[in-house]
């Protein structure tokens, strides 16, 4: 609960005493570049894969001839927009990101950076963090998107070039009774994922005390409480949204 308490109030100090605007545009970019363009490429890679093999899984397991093909791309939307595309990918950015900012922070602590800026009257909490939420929370759900249409698309490759299920029963199954508020449900998950990622990996680097060692045990303890929370709060989510 200590640990809880210090984080609410790590929150709270985010937003007391902000720089000019226009400080926190240019670290807004210089961020969005960081988190989310340099992410591209490893969220293509796993949410294409993972929506390949969840197609040719689902087939392989579609062995009734009186369920119809066009189910087995339904399943691959469904299970994508609901919880691969979204929580998939917000875990994988944890181990990414949430590693990099506690990293990069934690440095700054022990090498006494924190310390400068504090002594020169700047938010140091405000100047560091603020920046990387914005733009993860601009970032997310792009990726988040980007993640969702590839994954439907290596599905399609892959019953395609399989032969598990054809272009024209793909495309009816994705179709099939589609609810775009489903779009909605992904993209808030990927808002609060990012929101969480970057506030607790910045909490704990920023309380990082010792040296070298202590920076590798924040990065760790960051991506380990990133993923619980993304967990924890997919399934409050769910709740809310869809039960």
């Amino acid at each position: 609960m200590s640990k809880l308490g210090k984080y609410l109030i790590f929150l709270g100090k985010l937003f007391t005493n902000p720089e000019k605007f226009r400080v926190y545009l240019a670290l807004t970019f210089q961020e969005c570049v960081d988190i989310g363009i340099n992410s591209v490429l490893i969220v293509a890679i796993v949410s294409s894969f993972l929506g390949a093999v969840t197609c040719v899984q689902t087939a392989a397991n579609m062995d009734n001839p009186f369920v119809p093909q066009y189910i087995i791309s339904l399943i691959v939307r469904d299970t994508t927009i609901l919880e691969m595309g979204p929580t998939i990918t917000c875990v994988v950015l944890a181990g990414k990101i949430g590693s990099n900012i506690a990293g990069q922070i934690g440095t700054m602590r022990i090498t006494e950076q924190i310390d400068a800026l504090e002594v020169m009257g700047i938010n140091s909490r405000s100047y560091l963090v603020l920046p990387k939420i914005i733009a993860a929370l601009i970032t997310f759900p792009m990726l988040v998107t980007l993640a969702c249409f590839l994954a439907i698309y290596g599905g399609y490759l892959a019953g395609w070039l399989t032969g598990a299920i054809s272009p024209q029963e793909y495309i009816k199954g994705l179709q099939f009774q589609f609810k775009g508020n489903y779009m909605i449900f992904a993209l808030t998950k990927s808002v609060v994922f990012a929101f969480l990622i970057v506030t607790i990996s910045a909490f704990k680097g920023f309380h990082t005390k010792g040296g070298a060692y202590e920076v590798g045990t924040s990065s760790t303890a960051a991506v380990t409480n990133s993923c619980i929370a993304i967990l924890i709060a997919d399934y409050l989510l769910a709740q809310l949204l869809v039960g």
